[in-house]
Formats: C-alpha cells, sequence, structure tokens
C-alpha cells in the first residue's frame, strides 16, 4: 500500500496535532501511512522531556507543551515540517530502525543539495559541519559501537550546527509527529532557547550555508526521501 502525501502548507500547530492524534486513533489496520508536509507560524514546542529551564527568553513567541519525545525546539515559516503517520507494526521495522530511516531520508535530502548530513552519538538529528558544509569526512563523533576506539562518551558539538531536528511519538505501534529541516528562516529565536536541550547549540539553515532554494523545492525532495525510506 503506497504512502499517501498530503501538502498542507503553512498551517496552526495546535489544529494540525489535533488532527495527527485524531487521525492515529481512528486508523485501523486497512489506513494507508500518510506523510503530512506543512510549515508552522513561529512557535516553541517543549517535548514530554522537557525542562522549562531550556526556554531562556521566549517573549512574544508561544511556549506549546506537546506529548513528543525530546526537548525544546522552534518552529517557524521557512522550515519543512514533516509528519509521518505510519503503522510500525505493518511495515515491519521497529523504532529505532524508524529513527534511523528518518535520519537518512534528511541526509539524502542534503546530499541533493551539496550538502553532507551527520549524525552524532546520543543526539538525535542531523548535523553538518559549519566549516565545510560539503566535507565527507567521518565526524569523530559518529554514533560507533560501544567501546569501539575514539567512541564519544557523550555529545560533542564541536564544528557542527544543527539543521534538523527530530521529535516522534509512538502509540499502538502507530508514528505521529516527526521531523524539521530548517531551508530558510529567520535564526534569531533558536538563540532564546538550549536547542533541544544543549546550551549554545548552533543552529543552522541550508540558506546560511550557502544552499539556494525553495520551500517547495526542499519540500518535494524531503517527501520523496521519506515515502522512499519509510518504506516497508
Amino acid at each position: 500500500m503506497p504512502m499517501e502525501l498530503r501538502r498542507l502548507g503553512r498551517v496552526d500547530y495546535h489544529a494540525t496535532l489535533e488532527a495527527m492524534q485524531r487521525f492515529t486513533e481512528e486508523r485501523d489496520g486497512s489506513t494507508p501511512d500518510t506523510l503530512w508536509i506543512c510549515e508552522h507560524p513561529a512557535l516553541y514546542t517543549q517535548g514530554l522531556a522537557g525542562k522549562s529551564g531550556h526556554v531562556l527568553a521566549p517573549a512574544d513567541i508561544p511556549v506549546v507543551a506537546t506529548n513528543r519525545g525530546g526537548q525544546v525546539t522552534f518552529h517557524g515559516p521557512g522550515q519543512v515540517v514533516a509528519y509521518p503517520l505510519i503503522d510500525l507494526r505493518r511495515a515491519g521495522y521497529f523504532v529505532k530502525e524508524y529513527v534511523y530511516r528518518i535520519e537518512e531520508a534528511v541526509i539524502r535530502t542534503l546530499a541533493h543539495f551539496g550538502v553532507t548530513g551527520h549524525r552524532v552519538a546520543g543526539a538525535p538529528g542531523i548535523y553538518v559541519r559549519l566549516d565545510d558544509p560539503a566535507s565527507h569526512a567521518l565526524l569523530p563523533q559518529r554514533p560507533q559501537h560501544a567501546g569501539a576506539p575514539g567512541a564519544a562518551a557523550g555529545p560533542d558539538f564541536t564544528g557542527l550546527g544543527k539543521i534538523a531536528a527530530l521529535g516522534i511519538k509512538v502509540t499502538r505501534h502507530c508514528t505521529y509527529h516527526g521531523v524539521a529541516l530548517n531551508v530558510d528562516m529567520d535564526l534569531e529565536p533558536f538563540s532564546r532557547i538550549n536547542p533541544c536541550g544543549y546550551a549554545g547549540l548552533a543552529t543552522v539553515d541550508l540558506s546560511t550555508i550557502g544552499v539556494q532554494t525553495t520551500w517547495d523545492e526542499a519540500a518535494a525532495v524531503l517527501a520523496g526521501q521519506l515515502a522512499t525510506r519509510l518504506a516497508p
């Protein structure tokens, strides 16, 4: 059963979250998996593990408590937000592989634009080298087998900027929430939080690392990659 694609445009976060929850509660074994692609007006979302101390100075930007995993992040215009609504039991893989597949879709999307995305051990999401976004050199802080020589003891963001954040929810084997890719944003609001709970973590978008593209193009590439990578 192919994944259905819904391009929602710029939509209210609360209404979208309620729609995702309703879709997930009402779906059954015959409901097709669906990928929602959208962007949101400016807001901060705080995950289930979120600590209020990571929200430093929100000012006029609303802070919304939500039921995804993770800490605080920012959503705003110029960011592609992708919500895969998938029955993992039917797809035939578990949550850890689901996260890996989402990250791989982002990495392949960045490669389309000549950028090398990296994983960091212990810190979900995708990162780029600030000094050379196209570099294919392996990061010393990449995920490795426990005990491997040089394996990082904890997240190390030296020289890196975060370009995509991931936060998911799984209920009755079905997923919602998803991943946000920064394309061409006002990045200033990220400076008012500890992004994903990490003080001083740099946040970047495609435009600040020299990639000139549109929201529509980036959304189309990411949607295609997610549909491919998340297939059973």
